[in-house]
């Protein structure tokens, strides 16, 4: 079902994984599963997610390094699932970044509550959000952008552009997804004008077209927010 939940589990026991994802889609989530951090990344960056229960002893990365990348992008929750049950690896899971912690052994069911309550606070979180990257920020409830904390004054299809680059900085979108993403009833364009939009939206942010350092062009693909 497309209005289901997707929490993204990463863990490198097939066991675990299997038993969790059995548990999420009994009470109505969809489970994305992957059994080291690179896989895990490629999953967050590639599909909207909820909610990530997330391993700290990896086989590629650690899961403190894969909650900071996380971080760098996206505030959604994340609990930790781990074996490590010394009171200094909590703490310093929870300072990173993560909002909850099980510790391995755990019961499936008391996993699927803490799930539930996690997606409940966010739920109930306002719906303000502050998007940021580098000196731009951009304010998803007023719909407003500023730069150095100047505003901007953006046309609807450039804010929409805008915001969803910066919703997820870590993922390239292709000129179809852009599209799809900001067309309406009063959209007005086709695929071929996003390349009008985005010179016009550099302009207005004062990105260099030639070395753009906001808004950059992945070449066959299209486009994203941040460092090459």
């Amino acid at each position: 079902m497309n209005d289901k939940q997707s929490v993204l589990v990463v863990d490198d026991e097939p066991k675990i994984l299997e038993l969790v994802k059995s548990y999420l889609e009994m009470n109505g989530y969809k489970a994305l599963c992957a059994k080291n951090g690179r896989e895990g990344m490629n999953l967050f960056e590639q599909n909207p997610v909820s909610l990530i229960l997330l391993d700290l002893m990896l086989p590629d990365f650690s899961g403190e390094e894969f909650c900071k990348k996380v971080r760098q992008v996206s505030d959604i929750p994340i609990i930790m699932i781990t074996a490590k049950v010394e009171e200094e690896s909590i703490i310093h899971g929870l300072t990173i970044g993560a909002d909850d912690y099980v510790c391995k052994p755990f019961s499936p069911r008391q996993l699927m509550a803490r799930v539930q309550a996690a997606l409940r606070r966010r739920a109930g979180e306002s719906t303000r959000q502050f998007l940021s990257y580098d000196d731009l920020t951009v304010d998803t409830e007023k719909r407003s952008v500023s730069k150095n904390g100047k505003p901007l004054s953006l046309t609807r299809d450039e804010y929409n552009i805008l915001a969803l680059l910066m919703s997820r900085q870590a993922k390239v979108f292709t000129r179809d997804e852009i599209l799809e993403a900001i067309k309406g009833d009063d959209f007005g364009g086709f695929d071929r004008s996003i390349d009008s939009h985005i010179k016009r939206l550099r302009a207005k942010i004062g990105d260099d077209s030639k070395t753009p350092r906001y808004i950059l062009t992945v070449y066959g693909m299209g486009y994203r927010i941040g460092e090459s």
